[in-house]
This record gives C-alpha cells, sequence and structure tokens, in this order.
C-alpha cells in the first residue's frame, strides 16, 4: 500500500488546468479559423469547416490559417458563420435550466453515420487528462436517464428514426448538442441525398470541428451551462 501510495506521489496530477489555467496544445493541433476574405468572398461557417491542411492558405475566398484557440462551440448556427471566422460563443440556458442540469447533466451519446472520430473525443472526455465528471457531466446508456443528446455524424438516411425515437424518449425538459462537421452541416458529405443533419430538432449547442479537441466540447458545454462567460472570440486573441 505504501510503494503504491509513492508511486502515485511520484506521477503527480495529470488532469489538464483547463478552465482555471493557461492549456498548451500541440504545434500540428488546427483550432479556431481565421480568413482574411477576399473581396466579395461570401462568409465563413466554421461549423462547415474541416480543419484539414487543404483548407489552409490563399484561396479564392480569402486566406485561411489555423489559431490554437480551442474556443469555437456556439449556441446557434449563425454564430458560427462570420466573414472572419469570428465566432459568437455559446449563452448560457435560462436560469431554470441552469438549476437543474448546472452541477449533475447526463448525456446519451448517439451515433448516426459517424467515421468514429467524433466518438474518440468524446471518450477521451472521461480520462483523467480531461476527466469531465470533475464537472458533474457523465455520458449514461439509456436515453431515459439523460438530460440530453449528443448527436455525432452525418444523420444518414438509416439513423434519421433512430435520432429522432432517442429524442422522443429523452424526458423533458432536454437538450440537444451536435457535435462535430458531419452533425453540423454534412462535412465532407454535404450535398449528399444521404446526408440529414438534425436540423427538424431544437439544438441547444454547436460544436465544430471534424473532429472537435475535448476542451472544445467542455468548453462549450460549461458556456452552456452558466459556468463560464458568454462572449464574442476574435481569432488570435
Amino acid at each position: 500500500m505504501l510503494d503504491w501510495l509513492r508511486a502515485r506521489l511520484r506521477q503527480g496530477t495529470h488532469t489538464s488546468p483547463f478552465p482555471k489555467g493557461a492549456v498548451e496544445f500541440p504545434e500540428r493541433f488546427r483550432g479556431l479559423p481565421v480568413i482574411e476574405p477576399a473581396p466579395g468572398a461570401p462568409p465563413f461557417d466554421v461549423g462547415a469547416c474541416l480543419f484539414s491542411p487543404e483548407e489552409a492558405g490563399e484561396h479564392a475566398a480569402g486566406t485561411v490559417r489555423f489559431t490554437a484557440d480551442h474556443r469555437m462551440a456556439a449556441s446557434t448556427r449563425a454564430g458560427l458563420i462570420s466573414p472572419t471566422g469570428q465566432v459568437e460563443l455559446a449563452r448560457a440556458l435560462d436560469a431554470e435550466m441552469q438549476r437543474l442540469f448546472g452541477r449533475s447533466l447526463r448525456l446519451r451519446s448517439v451515433v448516426a453515420g459517424s467515421c468514429g472520430g467524433c466518438e474518440a473525443e468524446l471518450n477521451a472526455m472521461s480520462n483523467v487528462v480531461f476527466d469531465m465528471a470533475r464537472f458533474g457531466v457523465q455520458f449514461v446508456a439509456s436515453p431515459r436517464h439523460a438530460d440530453g443528446l449528443v448527436i455525432t455524424g452525418t444523420v444518414n438516411r438509416n439513423m434519421r428514426d433512430a435520432v429522432r425515437r432517442t429524442y422522443d424518449a429523452t424526458p423533458e425538459p432536454r437538450i440537444v448538442i451536435a457535435v462535430g462537421a458531419c452533425a453540423i452541416a454534412g462535412g465532407p458529405f454535404a450535398g449528399s441525398p444521404e446526408v440529414g443533419a438534425p436540423t427538424d430538432l431544437p439544438i441547444d449547442l454547436y460544436v465544430p470541428g471534424c473532429p472537435p479537441h475535448p476542451l472544445t466540447v467542455l468548453d462549450g458545454l460549461l458556456r452552456l451551462l452558466g459556468r463560464m462567460p458568454a462572449d464574442r472570440v476574435t481569432p488570435g486573441t
């Protein structure tokens, strides 16, 4: 027992200092994009961004670069669209919803036609580094035990009814979170008749990324629960 305690003391604390401390990301991390728009270019949609190396650089619409800013989850679809990549971060739920979910939030994950990338990042949220349970957030096995849904994937033809049934099985009041470019905008499959992002559900939080970093998801969740300030982020700040 003493050897075990000594080993634990030597290992120290591995949990991320988020949200109270500075977080370091590896050089390869691609966070909130910033764009210098070309004249007449359409607004930039962070929700549809795939965060690929090919998207960086000069394009007809302007010059795109990725910052190291993980903050980009929004309460509205329009909050992810702007000429420069600026996003309107998630706003807190109303006072009653904060009272119900602010300290204990149970979520049911619905994989609706995904490559598995977003789910890998959601799984990582439970590890010792990100430890979402310290914020009172956990995933559950049944929608009947959940306070809300986390939807990943394109919501393809075979999953549309399953998503609706899972939503209907979740007791009210409930929240819905769309995670990843596929759930928000169809991802690389946008425009296909097989793709049906959950636009018919009332989405409370949009978390962009392909896939999003665990801290991007956690940041959005804490803002939604009123545990972090809502503001507007300018890329590069």
